[in-house]
């Protein structure tokens, strides 16, 4: 037998399991909660301009989802999900990217197309369905895209960016692009088989990808020790043959410097790399959440004392880069800017329901002219069930 895996092999002649747990993963800490820096620790390339865009965009980050969790309890939006306490993860992970990778999300990284700069209008005319909408109003809330921003529109169904990812990854090779594709997704969608698929195809073909898994500690409200018995995420990277990173997710420093390391070894090796940013959701897995149901005041309490932008602005605290009548400004204009922005997006038209049938042909074909005449139809024989549109043709 001449393969590659029995030539590495140590040789034995007395049989022992191994098992996942056999794998040391080391967790990358650089930043300490009150702002120090860990002895010897090898920081990521950044400077003050880097560190205050980083530092503006997790504040913004935090006050947009307490926002807008405030509006869904208010009946103005339908559904929300926040990134309460995981912020640093999709924030940090952005700043170490090329503003032209393609970045493939889940659905809790609004972080990094915050980043890549987003405007607030455009998060509102998306979670409000309005006529302005990049989507024309055709997605759930918080389900963004930006083709300018080169940030994948988000589809619901778990896992499914990932195969699409290494495909598209392995596409910027063949195309000789100096890019690479970022793809998030927590560890319950790890539990998906698009997760196995996506990242044996990458390691085979070789494909210049970063998968990044947010191991938050629940998928909904399942907690981790239910959802596997292995060494979390990072020991089934290294089962795949790919590089692995294992980090404090909460440790602004250590996503930056993961990700600037993952970003270089990715393009000059042609190889995929799997980041595994271990955090805690502080808030519901969604608006439609109660996760008293399943864990303690006490634990949400406990990982509170971890957040990731006290961490940071503690850290920029002391190099000098910021200081407490910044902070308290940044934040006062930010909840008015958002609150301003919720009461402009929401009284903005919906789509026309033409819209409904542009862009998925050159030209809409006879049948779909069929359906949406039908649907007016039953639109105006209902029109108190269908208040937002009925009228309007």
């Amino acid at each position: 037998m001449d393969t590659q895996i029995y030539k590495s092999s140590r040789e034995v002649h007395s049989a022992d399991f191994i098992d996942g747990h056999s794998i040391d993963i080391p967790i990358l800490k650089i930043l300490k909660q009150d702002g120090s820096v860990y002895k010897g620790a090898d920081l990521p390339d950044i400077n003050q301009d880097l560190a205050t865009k980083i530092y503006q965009t997790l504040a913004f980050h935090r006050v947009l989802d307490e926002r807008m969790i405030a509006a869904q309890r208010q009946g103005r939006v339908s559904f929300y999900m926040a990134a309460l306490g995981e912020e640093a993860a999709s924030v940090g992970s952005a700043a170490g990217l090329h503003d032209e990778d393609m970045i493939m999300a889940q659905y809790r990284e609004q972080g990094a197309l915050m980043y890549r700069g987003f405007r607030l209008e455009q998060f509102m005319n998306q979670m409000f369905s309005n006529e302005l909408e990049l989507g024309k109003g055709r997605q759930m809330p918080i389900h963004y895209g930006s083709e300018a921003l080169h940030y994948m529109t988000i589809s619901s169904p778990l896992g499914t960016q990932i195969p699409q990812a290494a495909g598209y990854a392995y596409g910027q090779k063949l195309q000789g692009k100096e890019r690479c594709t970022i793809c998030y997704f927590g560890e319950g969608a790890a539990s998906e088989g698009d997760f196995h698929a996506g990242l044996n195809m990458a390691a085979v073909h070789q494909a210049p990808v970063i998968f990044f898994c947010r191991n938050n500690g629940y998928a909904i409200s399942t907690p981790s020790n239910e959802q596997y018995a292995g060494n979390g995420i990072a020991s089934r990277g290294a089962g795949y043959g790919i590089k692995t990173l294992r980090i404090d997710g909460n440790d602004i420093l250590a996503v930056l410097k993961a990700t600037q390391m993952a970003r270089a070894y990715a393009l000059e090796h042609n190889q995929p790399v799997l980041i595994e940013a271990m955090s805690y959701r502080l808030g519901a897995h969604s608006t439609s959440d109660d996760p008293s149901g399943y864990r303690t005041r006490e634990e949400e309490a406990k990982w509170a004392d971890h957040d990731p932008i006290l961490r940071m602005k503690n850290w920029m605290l002391k190099q000098k880069w910021w200081d407490e009548e910044q902070e308290s400004a940044l934040f006062e204009q930010l909840r008015d800017e958002v609150l301003s922005a919720v009461k402009v997006a929401e009284k903005i038209a919906k789509p026309g329901i033409e819209e409904l049938i542009t862009d998925v042909y050159d030209q809409a074909t006879p049948a779909l002219e069929k359906q949406l005449e039908q649907l007016k139809e039953h639109i105006r024989k209902y029109p108190d069930a269908y208040p937002t549109t009925a009228g309007r043709f």
